[in-house]
């Protein structure tokens, strides 16, 4: 069975995604709605992730995964025990096409009871990468990386 997935950190390196599951198509681009990029910390350092908020978007790139690539992908994020999976309702801007369509797909989250933490520079930079690639404004990302840094108690 296929499903749709939504990447909106690190894994909009599609050299990154492409290693990671090596079935997976890429589909286009969308945006989450009424959510916003938050910096937490999880096990090996701070890491995306989407909470709510009125007004604010998240873009993504849309993935296609076999069932074998989310399972692979569940081990790499840390599923269940750092990130669940939420299903969204989305308009996924086709990638060759630029046909509209309406997908239900699934990001992980991690838990919201985590703290704030700083990135690393390296996942940053990957980050950046995805972003610039698909011709994301980076601004949410960088307002993302500023209020990690406020929020975060050293």
């Amino acid at each position: 069975m296929k499903r749709y997935y939504l990447a909106y950190g690190s894994n909009l390196y599609t050299p990154q995604m492409r290693y990671r599951c090596p079935s997976a198509r890429l589909m286009g681009t969308a945006v989450i709605e009424n959510y916003k990029l938050m910096f937490k910390k999880s096990k090996t350092g701070s890491y995306l992730t989407v909470e709510p908020k009125q007004g604010a978007e998240v873009p993504v790139a849309v993935w296609q995964l076999t069932t074998d690539d989310e399972r692979s992908l569940d081990r790499y994020e840390g599923y269940p025990k750092y990130y669940y999976k939420k299903e969204f309702q989305v308009t996924v801007t086709g990638i060759k096409t630029g046909k509209k369509r309406e997908r239900t797909a699934f990001a992980y989250i991690l838990d919201e009871n985590r703290p704030s933490g700083v990135p690393s520079m390296s996942y940053v930079m990957t980050c950046l990468w995805g972003y610039r690639n698909f011709g994301f404004d980076s601004k949410q990302l960088l307002h993302a990386i500023d209020e990690s840094k406020k929020e975060t108690v050293i």
